[in-house]
């Protein structure tokens, strides 16, 4: 990630920002977009952004994801009008300086976009208490509500398939196909795991192509981290980090919670004596999820547990294809790094299908 205060200076100065640029440094723990906090002083007063530049690599079309952003941006700021605090519940996007569009080319291409920074409320990677997973879990269900009547057209798919567990599955058989970088023969336990829960990665595709469960806009990546808390209240204030809101299954983002919120260790945990899914923290969330997802069919609400193990399954299986092909989309850190994160993910399943039956019964308790 650069660090160069003239070239981040020249993008900030593209945006039609008030404030005199004072610095921009790295901020928060995202695999994907590079993310600065930006100061500036205006009229001496202390004002700070949130600055991206956006992995074209990966979102292939720019364009579209902004065109989504601030349609959700927009719609949100809408149905909270006058609302108290407003201006820290949905994110704010600034427009460019020179034609109004949501983002900044830089002299080499990459695609920058500007938001006010939301302050006094911070992310957390771990949960770490049960009053946390409620108020996330919560926040995302606003979040869904609060965009159950947007408007058409609808939303660019931004990763076309995104959690299609299926077309994951394709893409880790192609990796085990070609074996690109020798790296097969040590990850033979991790393709087995997958291997014995194969004939289960269609049943939500299954339902929905049935008209059981229905498409909703989501969020698609309900990392926990992605739901800035109160620093005082412990309120969930704002959801971010949009680049993957589009077509989806309510199933997918409830999962997606399940797999971070109930974690007992980082996602790349090393010791997997320590991975396991906390289940006074699927409680927790299970109530904060369906306090505000009103929306749920009564065939949603029959897979939220499955949700939890098919997601996290995914997501491994994601790790392990990237390992298999040379490291290219989540960044790491350190050699093995994502295979790290697929043997804890495999670990996480493990242990939510061991509680399965707890879990359901936590289901029906709170519904």
């Amino acid at each position: 990630m650069s660090t160069d205060q003239n070239a981040l200076r020249d993008v900030f100065t593209g945006f039609y920002a008030w404030g005199d640029f004072v610095s921009a440094e790295p901020y928060g723990t995202g695999h994907i977009n590079d993310t600065y906090r930006v100061q500036t002083s205006l009229a001496g007063t202390p004002v700070h952004y949130l600055m991206q530049r956006i992995n074209h690599d990966i979102f292939k079309q720019p364009d579209g994801v902004m065109d989504n952003i601030v349609r959700v941006t927009h719609h949100l700021r809408a149905k909270m009008a006058g609302a108290p605090d407003a201006s820290r519940r949905a994110l704010t996007v600034i427009p460019a300086r020179v034609d109004g569009r949501p983002w900044v080319r830089d002299r080499i291409g990459n695609w920058w976009r500007l938001y006010l920074f939301i302050e006094r409320a911070r992310t957390y990677d771990v949960i770490e208490d049960a009053r946390q997973a409620f108020e996330a879990a919560r926040a995302f269900a606003r979040f869904q509500n609060l965009l159950a009547d947007l408007p058409a057209p609808r939303l660019n798919e931004t990763i076309p398939a995104f959690h299609n567990t299926l077309s994951r599955l394709d893409a880790l058989d192609a990796a085990i196909q070609a074996d690109a970088f020798g790296r097969k023969a040590e990850v033979a336990a991790e393709i087995e795991f997958v291997k014995e829960r194969r004939s289960r990665c269609g049943h939500l595709l299954e339902r929905h192509a049935r008209g059981e469960i229905p498409e909703r806009i989501t969020h698609n990546d309900t990392k926990i981290n992605n739901v800035m808390l109160d620093d005082e209240t412990g309120e969930g204030v704002c959801v971010i980090d949009l680049d993957t809101v589009m077509p989806g299954l309510a199933l997918y983002d409830f999962g997606d919670m399940v797999r971070t919120a109930t974690a007992s260790a980082l996602e790349d945990e090393r010791d997997l004596s320590k991975v396991s899914c906390r289940m006074e923290m699927f409680e927790a969330l299970t109530r904060g999820y369906l306090e505000g997802a009103n929306f749920l069919l009564p065939a949603e609400r029959e897979e939220l547990v499955f949700s939890g193990q098919l997601i996290t399954l995914t997501i491994g299986i994601r790790f392990l294809t990237d390992y298999l092909s040379g490291d290219v989309y989540f960044r790491t850190h350190r050699p093995g790094h994502n295979l790290d994160r697929c043997r804890t993910q495999f670990k996480m399943v493990s242990s939510m299908e061991e509680q399965a039956a707890a879990m359901e019964e936590i289901v029906r308790a709170v519904g």
